[in-house]
């Protein structure tokens, strides 16, 4: 269980902990907020496309040698993102980075759908937060500490390094959970007609959807963040990585409680209870930015409610989308994930095209994101088949 939290700790670890390091990015390049978040969105779609790959090569070849690819590239594309010389470089890096760590992601999945019964699989979701969720609270004040420290260049020597240690730790630890005779042994047109089939079935797509535009409140939340503790209401970096880890403790109190609800509650009774309260943070955010009512409390407190809801999200939805599919979990999962990080990624680079100083664009978008993947869990009965 570790082991697997850690895999999925890479997307967070390798976003949050640069986060305090925009402005000084943006300083030493002598570009705008808008233009440093763009490594960001580049390294959201390009966690969507490496998903599409890694996930029929898991089924194709087993998860351990995908993996180990996979975290090879992210190391090699690290240490670029830390000697490259323009802006455009470390954009270009950063998409690499994020074609590397994407294995972590999908074969993690793969691997609980491998091991675990439909029934046990939204528990473990949930479980798996506790051990990711450590990343998103330590992160910012890792990435804060380095850039006092070494600077912006020292936090990517630091992914490269933690990189290392756990390529090390996969080699030697994580065992096969695909036997032989259960992988795909499927070309480009299985592959493509596997992903299409997915597509059209709403057993799949609907738990994907929602799930989708709920998480990228996160997406748009990430890229908006740094700018709106930091430079609208002037805190610290040292502040940014303390509020920032306060609302990921939500998050991941929200997950603990939600895998104990479990024994008494659907998934899908659980998943609208979070799809609520994400909608709710999304629009107290909304009147705060537009209105300037609250300030930076409520600013706070909004996105506290907000990323706590995501607790009751993502191991819901995962299981409702997974369960049906034991002969294609990593193309599921590959899918799904390729899927969510595309709404997100076009979330947040929405938000950013609409950035106008303050954080009304963040504020919008958040909301209607919010709102739209509530309205799909309620209408499809998302989780409750």
């Amino acid at each position: 269980m570790f082991l697997l939290g850690t895999l999925m700790a890479f997307g967070p670890l390798s976003i949050d902990t640069y986060l305090p390091a925009f402005p000084a990015i943006g300083r030493d390049f002598g570009a705008d907020a808008a233009a440093v978040q763009q490594t960001l969105s580049v390294y959201f779609f390009g966690l969507a496309i490496g998903q599409v790959v890694y996930g029929p090569l898991a089924d194709r070849f087993g998860r351990r040698a995908p993996l180990l690819g996979g975290m090879t590239l992210y190391v090699i594309a690290a240490l670029g993102c830390a000697t490259a010389p323009t802006l455009g470089a470390l954009t270009g890096w950063r998409f690499v980075q994020a074609l590397g760590g994407s294995a972590g992601m999908v074969i993690t999945r793969a691997v609980v759908r491998d091991r675990f019964a439909p029934r046990e699989m939204a528990r473990v979701f949930s479980q798996l937060m506790l051990v990711m969720g450590v990343a998103p609270i330590l992160a910012p004040l890792l990435g804060s500490t380095l850039l006092a420290a070494t600077g912006w260049r020292g936090i990517f020597y630091t992914l490269a390094a933690f990189g290392v240690a756990c390529l090390v730790a996969q080699y030697l630890a994580l065992h096969e959970s695909l036997a032989p005779e259960r992988r795909a042994r499927a070309g480009l047109r299985t592959i493509v007609t596997t992903y299409w089939g997915l597509l059209r079935d709403a057993r799949f797509l609907a738990p994907v959807i929602a799930a989708g535009l709920l998480w990228s409140t996160m997406f748009v939340y990430i890229g908006g963040a740094p700018f709106l503790y930091m430079e609208l209401h002037h805190v610290s970096p040292s502040t940014f990585g303390v509020l920032f880890g306060v609302n990921a403790a939500g998050m991941i109190g929200a997950a603990q409680i939600n895998a104990r609800q479990l024994r008494t509650h659907t998934p899908g009774t659980l998943l609208r209870f979070g799809a609520t309260l994400v909608s709710v943070g999304g629009l107290t955010l909304l009147l705060a930015v537009a209105t300037g009512l609250g300030g930076l409390p409520l600013v706070a407190v909004a996105l506290f409610v907000m990323l706590s809801g995501l607790g009751f999200v993502g191991g819901n939805a995962s299981s409702a989308a997974l369960a049906p599919f034991p002969h294609a979990a990593g193309s599921a999962s590959a899918l799904m994930g390729t899927v969510q990080f595309a709404i997100g990624a076009t979330a947040g680079a929405v938000a950013a095209a609409l950035f106008d100083g303050t954080g009304r664009a963040t504020g919008l978008v958040i909301s209607v994101v919010a709102l739209g993947g509530a309205a799909v869990a309620v209408r499809a009965r998302v989780g409750d088949r």
